[in-house]
């Protein structure tokens, strides 16, 4: 997968707390296209932006 990573959130959040669905709900409704993938080296959710768009950092 390749694409830039515009956020990174621990996956321990508490109970019923989706901070990198929030934040990709916020991306998508700006008109950026973006997923939510687990990176399970780090234990984070990280919010991807398509490869093509500008800024962030590499995958």
């Amino acid at each position: 997968m390749t694409g830039k990573v515009l956020e990174r959130f621990p996956a321990g959040a508490p109970r019923g707390s989706w901070p990198a669905e929030e934040y990709a709900a916020a991306c998508r409704a700006q008109g950026e296209r973006v997923t939510v993938v687990m990176d399970l080296r780090s234990d984070a959710f990280l919010v991807v932006a398509e490869a093509g768009d500008e800024d962030g950092r590499a995958l």
